[in-house]
């Protein structure tokens, strides 16, 4: 069971369902174990995390969220493209 706690602008999570095709909520579906992070630097300087993994076992989604007073504040969750699925698929190969 995952413990991480979630939070979002309700707009932007509408926002990205109409342009991604997920509202934020479906965050609780990434499979955390199998993802791959990597530290990413907004260009306004905030600390930004980025996100390959698993969402419900049927895509590979990019999620990328800021940490805020202990929740994972959800920023973007998309399709990853095709390079990000390959660099993926390799990082994973390389960890097990």
């Amino acid at each position: 069971m995952d413990d991480r706690r979630y939070e979002w602008d309700p707009e932007k999570s509408k926002a990205n369902k109409r342009k991604h095709g997920f509202a934020f909520d479906e965050v609780r579906d990434f499979v955390w174990d199998q993802a791959i992070e990597r530290l990413d630097i907004a260009d306004d300087g905030e600390i930004r995390w980025r996100a390959v993994g698993p969402l419900r076992g049927r895509f590979i989604v990019m999620l990328v969220y800021t940490e805020r007073k202990g929740r994972h504040r959800i920023i973007s969750l998309r399709r990853a493209k095709r390079k990000e699925i390959e660099e993926y698929v390799e990082e994973a190969k390389r960890q097990n």
